[in-house]
């Protein structure tokens, strides 16, 4: 659930989750702390071991201030995991990974499912995305590779390695002129087989949330097995933003037809697919016009604002940060930060 379109004095636990994650990129102690405790606190009830983090939290009709929706967001639940993983490794935090294993036991028992002919994948949420008649509903930008990896490293035996494949699978499978759909469907059709078919609710539309696919496979690890037929799968986005210049805001999948003009945060999400792609003067086109974008609007009142901040920022932090080499994603998902090398450094010195 993307939080340019959440309404004002709301927060979302997709929103803490990116916070937590730029807060280790940027060697924040005290503001991943803080960040953390208060999603604890407010998300999860300081109920780890039984509650995911509702993923919308705000100011309700009534005035109080307090949780609005407790259905979870996979990717939000992940990504905390993660920062939390992340952490603990680079601060020598054993509470952070304590918490982080109890998140993720819970995310397993909650969201995992074993689907027919398929195996295990994530659920978006605890509720509302098994539908009538065997079909489930899934969100392939809910499942960065780099991220299932780091799970897979921490957690072995679990289903992270298997669910990183099959999320490969789906996007490929689902992707027939190189576009990936916002949400994809997949129907068991008997208890041993099943397809993977147009979303019943949202169709075969890719926007907003879609972009990120491009992202999380152009930031994923050279050297990952799945990284080159993941990419492979997704050459229709650069066949047409190199026609254009700028990438579409929407795009239909089975037919390829396409409309509008993505934001400045769609054109940051593909600077790293274009590097990885092995088109940089494509990277550099799209950075050109992120970085614009961002002058112009930081220079602006926040009410003057066309475009959603957020979502926009977002985007643009994950992609710059990227390529500015501030971090990276190695093969097993953790993270290569700039700020690492400097303080062996220092040490040295």
């Amino acid at each position: 659930m993307l939080e340019s379109s959440i309404e004002p004095n709301h927060s979302t636990s997709e929103g803490q989750s990116y916070g937590m994650l730029f807060a280790v990129i940027g060697n924040d102690r005290q503001r991943f702390d803080n960040l953390w405790k208060w999603t604890a606190a407010n998300m999860a009830g300081s109920d780890l071991t039984n509650r995911l983090p509702g993923w919308l939290w705000g100011q309700g009709k009534d005035g109080q201030w307090q949780l609005q929706d407790a259905n979870s967001a996979s990717d939000s639940d992940l990504w905390i995991v993660y920062a939390l993983l992340e952490a603990a490794r680079l601060w020598q935090r054993p509470d952070y990974r304590e918490d982080a294993l109890h998140l993720l036991k819970t995310i397993e028992s909650r969201l995992v499912v074993n689907l027919p002919g398929l195996g295990k994948m994530v659920l978006p949420g605890p509720e509302g995305f098994v539908q009538p008649d065997h079909l489930w509903r899934l969100n392939p930008s809910y499942l960065p590779l780099p991220l299932l990896r780091r799970l897979a490293k921490e957690a072995p035996t679990g289903p992270w390695k298997e669910i990183a494949e099959n999320t490969v699978k789906m996007v490929r499978a689902s992707s027939p002129r190189g576009f990936v759909a916002d949400w994809i469907g997949y129907r068991g059709t008997s208890p041993q087989s099943g397809l993977f078919v147009i979303d019943p609710i949202k169709g075969e539309s890719g926007s907003y949330d879609a972009i990120r696919v491009y992202l999380w496979a152009g930031m994923t690890a050279k050297s990952d097995p799945l990284g080159a037929p993941l990419l492979a799968s997704l050459d229709g986005m650069a066949s047409r933003t190199a026609s254009s210049g700028i990438p579409p805001e929407k795009v239909q999948v089975i037919s390829g037809n396409v409309e509008g003009q993505g934001a400045f945060g769609f054109s940051a999400a593909l600077i790293p697919y274009f590097q990885a792609k092995g088109q940089p003067w494509l990277a550099e086109q799209q950075q050109r016009r992120v970085e614009q974008a961002l002058n112009t609007a930081l220079a602006k009142a926040d009410g003057e604002l066309a475009e959603p901040l957020y979502y926009n920022f977002m985007l643009s932090l994950f992609a710059l940060g990227w390529a500015e080499k501030r971090y990276q994603f190695r093969d097993d998902g953790t993270l290569k930060l700039s700020w690492e090398t400097s303080c062996v450094r220092a040490a040295i010195r």
